[in-house]
């Protein structure tokens, strides 16, 4: 699949949002962390999809009912399903000045009933972008980081109407963003997550 930038302008991809505010203090302060123990931007890139992956637990994995959609939220709760952590993963590699994008599957539902759209990120290394899953692993699921040929956490099937969307998006898609802001809690937020975009 070829993946289609949103816009041509990559800047965008390293611009702040609403929802991925990485000039916010706590962003700043875990990047700076993240890059002491990194040789270079790959071994940043590396550190900050793991930090996000295993030590954010998964909102749904865990139980908790906190709905958070900001990357700071994110960093500062330690909760958030996938769009909120790849919101926290964008904010903390674009601090790093990595070109990072937004972009979107469309998976069956975990309750066998209906679609639901599930986040990811792409990140721009060697003049490609590289998706990336950082929801966190569990049982089933072994997702890594990888600029050799993707490691996500699902692979979509077609028989089953899955499929990746390729548009990169510099910003959250607004569809889902309404959904997590509009969430007072994550039952809730299972009800009203597109299922497609």
């Amino acid at each position: 699949m070829e993946l289609i930038q949103e816009t041509p302008d990559l800047s965008a991809y390293l611009a702040a949002y609403e929802a991925i505010d990485h000039h916010h203090p706590l962003v700043r302060e875990t990047a700076a962390r993240l890059a002491k123990g990194a040789a270079d931007s790959y071994g940043y890139a590396q550190a900050a999809y793991e930090f996000v992956r295993d030590t954010i637990p998964h909102s749904q994995d865990a139980g908790d009912p906190r709905v958070t959609w900001r990357a700071s939220d994110v960093l500062e709760q330690r909760t958030g399903i996938c769009h909120a952590k790849a919101h926290a993963l964008t904010a903390l590699l674009r601090a790093d000045d990595i070109p990072t994008a937004l972009c979107y599957q469309s998976l069956a539902h975990d309750d066998g009933g209906g679609h639901v759209v599930h986040g990811l990120v792409a990140v721009r290394f060697n003049g490609a972008w590289h998706r990336q899953d950082c929801r966190g692993n569990k049982p089933g699921v072994d997702a890594r980081f990888s600029l050799d040929g993707e490691r996500l956490a699902w692979i979509p099937d077609p028989e089953s109407s899955e499929m990746d969307y390729p548009v990169l998006y510099a910003e959250p898609h607004p569809a889902v963003l309404r959904a997590l802001k509009a969430a007072p809690d994550r039952p809730h937020l299972w009800k009203t997550l597109p299922t497609a975009l």
